[in-house]
């Protein structure tokens, strides 16, 4: 965090100065290590073995906070009888189809419950909240044992699962010390509780693994534990890693979601009709009952007058996802040819995406290729510079893709807003006018959007009806014709259909067309026509809860600093401490009251009991904080919504030296995306020939792939070159000298770098097993004021099954000294792709006989997967 977040590092310093420990799990030593309290490396990989080690100390220890999870999670919660874990099952949770490689969850329901989504299709697949919470189950008659102490309930469950995941299984799995778990096991249990928080920051060191999601649940699931959810210096922090990442999901990048999350209807489950849709994503129970109102807000908001109830509001002219359409999967498909144009806007594929000579060549088989960004990146020049040109494996002049570079205003260049990661958004003026050609997102968007409907004006054929009705009236104003940002925030907010009065709360969403609304959890953000987000009024901080400052900026939802906060105060609606005061029931005033904007019914009293026959928000006791859940409580086990288990389970890295040591059956989470293509090989588990493990981290003076820090001389000066740190054992058996070249090299790439020797990075005796890790920052490309090799070369395509991230922070590799052999990056020795044949790299051992994918590149294996990039094989 301190090297990839110091702005946001400073508050951990600022509490550290009070008194706080901090704790860094990391298996690199580095800039946070060095400030933090205790620093622990465990292998690269292993995070779930670790969590889950927590887990189970915490269980039978019994340090739980057991009111708290008695009270506000699913612990007492009784589980269908079909269900059968991994301790089972070898590995694998009940409803696995090995042929297929995914799960059908029905049997992972409550006790006679029907689950309404079964995980049975391979897509990348968050669901979205409305399937993740409990769409579809019936949960009136559900059964709990609040003693904790049926064998099906879910607590029981939770502890059978984890029983294994002792301290000496996690010694020799995440090869550190009993004393160094115990460490961290004890000092989360003594900063939990009534009277304390603890608080779990990650970034990409979770997220890009074959199991990410589930190392954030195994946190969810120890804050959940300990007592640590919804209250004040608790919770789960994902640090971002650029300025609006966070508000890039909320009003998403992403394929498969819509603003608010949403999710996009899917074709193949039958989203043919608005109502199709709303009858598998609108919950019964809890708040997702409204999410009527907000789809219907929605198609207003976009399609306007012409948004009728008689044409469903429009819906039947939306997308329809007909597979996996995230990155990797395009790539594929455009490798393939099978696409013909590609924006890119704030990405670097080219060297910033994984298996990067893949991406290239990739984009070699596109007709057309827009690039909007602040400086001639790789991606716009991989034509005429990648590796391949220099190489010769292909010319300049035989790529036809046509590429349209268009300059982007920075930052400081446009005004708008930025959502960080406590989803807090605030408005940015604009300091400076951009230069020449240079033009903001909003105004590309924008101009490019008139242009087009300009183009089917008057048109009355069917398929055109999106683009002829799509409202797009924003004021324009000055010289170059910016669109008023205030105006699409406005938008955002949502307003009366006949009026246009903005919106103050999304409880004001209507389903019946006479609100509009861009995206529903930002409802108020322009309430009484004041851009909230302007707001900069600390308050009183001395004051007690003044560090909530309500009046600087404005949060979603509603303006809330912290989500389900009725998780603050106890059954009675008291504070659990009055150290840890934060939201409480007023009982004169008959509400509930605090320092933030309370994250459940104002007038709702903590003793109200819900009729087992009850619907919407009257199915929610006053005792249930996790009013976004069906049930009302925080799960500890997901009966619906995970495509790789209803709990985490430690698997090893896709590719990994070792073992696992838990279930040696299994190589890697078999519910992971595998793309088994000859020019997209794996190693095998436990391949001789690459016996080290490899991971990647940031360093604070580059931005990610480097487009916007390696034409800054300065910054340069400070990070000159790429480099891979190892650990003085391993240079000296490989004859590396500190400084000298080194070459890393994996069955898809081979990369050059300068060693640093250090004991930053140390090995880890795992089972007995030495095994060394080589660290790599990844911020080097092609072109620019630094030249380097790209860590990105080196990484295969591969995906979490939830979320289609790439398993790139544990993978395996070799490195020898010196440089590397000729111009090419690629090691793929006879492997015809797009037309163009790669000659084996002179000195490599394998160009003979080119290592067979684990599985063979069949469609055979367990976790076989979409080679063409749509529809699963």
């Amino acid at each position: 965090m301190a090297e990839a977040h110091p702005v946001g590092f400073r508050w951990v310093m600022k509490a550290k100065e009070r008194g706080a420990r901090v704790i860094h799990v990391d298996p690199r030593y580095g800039r946070t290590s060095q400030l933090a309290d205790t620093h622990v490396p465990i292998r690269a990989g292993t995070d779930v073995a670790f969590l889950g080690g927590l887990i189970r100390h915490v269980i039978e220890t019994e340090s739980y906070f057991k009111e708290y999870v008695v009270s506000y999670t699913n612990a007492s919660t009784i589980v269908c009888d079909a269900f059968r874990d991994t301790e089972d099952l070898d590995g694998v949770f009940s409803g696995f189809n090995a042929d297929s490689g995914s799960y059908d969850s029905a049997s992972w329901g409550y006790e006679d419950c029907v689950v309404g989504f079964s995980a049975g299709v391979h897509e990348h697949a968050t669901q979205a909240f409305s399937e993740h919470t409990g769409a579809g189950m019936d949960l009136g008659g559900v059964r709990h044992d609040d003693t904790l102490q049926d064998p099906r309930c879910v607590f029981q469950v939770l502890r059978r699962h984890f029983s294994r995941y002792t301290p000496e299984m996690v010694e020799r799995i995440c090869g550190i010390s009993r004393e160094q778990f115990m460490a961290v096991a004890d000092a989360l249990i003594a900063n939990s509780g009534r009277e304390r928080t603890g608080m779990f920051c990650y970034a990409n060191g979770w997220t890009q693994h074959s199991e990410a999601v589930q190392m954030i649940r195994s946190a969810a699931i120890l804050q959940l534990l300990l007592g640590n959810v919804g209250r004040p210096g608790g919770g789960i922090m994902a640090m971002r890693g650029h300025a609006s990442i966070q508000g890039s999901t909320d009003i998403p990048t992403l394929y498969d979601l819509l603003p608010g999350y949403l999710h996009m209807p899917r074709a193949r489950e039958g989203h043919l009709t608005l109502k199709d849709y709303i009858g598998v994503s609108k919950v019964d129970r809890g708040w997702w009952s409204h999410f009527d109102a907000y789809i219907v807000s929605m198609l207003k908001a976009w399609f306007g007058e012409a948004a009728t109830k008689e044409n469903d509001y429009g819906f039947g002219w939306l997308p329809k996802l007909t597979g996996n359409h995230s990155h990797f999967s395009t790539t594929l498909r455009t490798l393939d040819g099978g696409v013909e144009g590609m924006f890119v806007m704030g990405q670097n594929p080219a060297v910033g995406s994984q298996h990067s000579g893949l991406q290239r060549r990739a984009l070699a088989k596109l007709k057309w290729l827009v690039v909007r960004d602040m400086a001639e990146i790789e991606t716009a020049t991989f034509w005429r510079d990648s590796p391949e040109v220099q190489s010769g494996e292909f010319s300049a002049e035989a790529i036809q893709t046509e590429v349209f570079l268009m300059p982007a205003a920075s930052h400081v260049e446009k005004e708008g807003t930025f959502t960080n990661t406590q989803r807090l958004v605030q408005f940015r003026d604009k300091a400076l006018q951009p230069p020449g050609d240079a033009r903001s997102e909003l105004w590309f968007m924008h101009h490019l959007a008139r242009r087009v409907k300009a183009h089917y004006a008057g048109s009355e054929r069917g398929r055109d009806w999106p683009i002829v009705n799509l409202t797009w009236d924003y004021p324009e104003y000055g010289d170059i014709r910016e669109p008023d940002v205030e105006a699409v925030i406005k938008e955002i907010n949502g307003y009366e259909v006949a009026t246009d009065k903005p919106v103050s709360s999304f409880d004001e969403l209507r389903n019946d067309g006479s609100t509009a609304c861009g995206c529903w959890i930002y409802s108020g953000i322009f309430a009484g026509g004041v851009n909230q987000a302007r707001r900069r009024d600390p308050g009183d901080i001395s004051a007690p809860g003044g560090i909530v400052s309500p009046e600087w900026a404005w949060a979603w939802p509603a303006n809330r600093r912290i989500l389900y906060n009725r998780a603050s105060a106890d059954l009675a609606g008291r504070p659990w401490s009055e150290r840890k005061r934060y939201v409480w029931w007023d009982e004169q005033e008959e509400k509930w009251t605090g320092y933030d904007v309370p994250d459940f019914p104002v007038t709702k009293r903590p003793d109200y009991v819900a009729p087992a026959d009850s619907h919407g928000m009257d199915a929610i006791s006053g005792s249930d904080p996790f009013i976004m859940m069906a049930d009302g409580r925080g799960w500890l086990f997901s009966p619906s919504g995970l495509l790789d288990g209803p709990m985490p389970t430690h698997y090893e890295p896709l590719e990994s030296p070792v073992p696992n040591l838990l279930y040696p059956k299994l190589d890697g989470n078999p519910a992971a995306i595998r793309w088994h293509r000859p020019e997209n090989p794996y190693h095998a588990a436990g391949d001789p020939r690459y016996p080290l493990v490899a991971t990647t981290f940031r360093l604070t003076e580059h931005h990610t792939a480097g487009g916007m820090s390696r034409t800054v001389p300065w910054l340069i000066e400070l990070q000159p070159e790429m480099f891979a740190e190892i650990d003085p054992q391993l240079a000296a058996d490989r004859g590396i000298e500190d400084g000298g070249w080194m070459t890393i090299f994996t069955e898809r790439a081979e990369i050059e770098a300068r060693a640093k020797v250090t004991d930053r990075i140390r090995p880890v005796r795992v089972d007995g097993r030495v095994i060394h890790q080589v660290a790599l920052p990844w911020h080097w490309g092609y072109s620019g004021l630094s030249i380097g090799d790209t860590t990105n070369e080196l990484v295969v395509l591969s995906g979490d099954p939830n979320v289609s991230i790439q398993d790139d922070k544990a993978f395996t590799c070799d490195i020898r000294a010196g440089r590397r052999k000729g111009a090419s990056t690629a090691r793929l020795a006879g492997v015809a792709i797009v037309g163009h044949h790669i000659a084996p790299n002179e000195d490599d051992p394998s160009a003979e006989n080119p290592a067979e994918p684990p599985g063979g590149d069949s469609a055979q294996s367990s976790a076989a997967r979409d080679s063409q990039g749509g529809e699963s094989s």
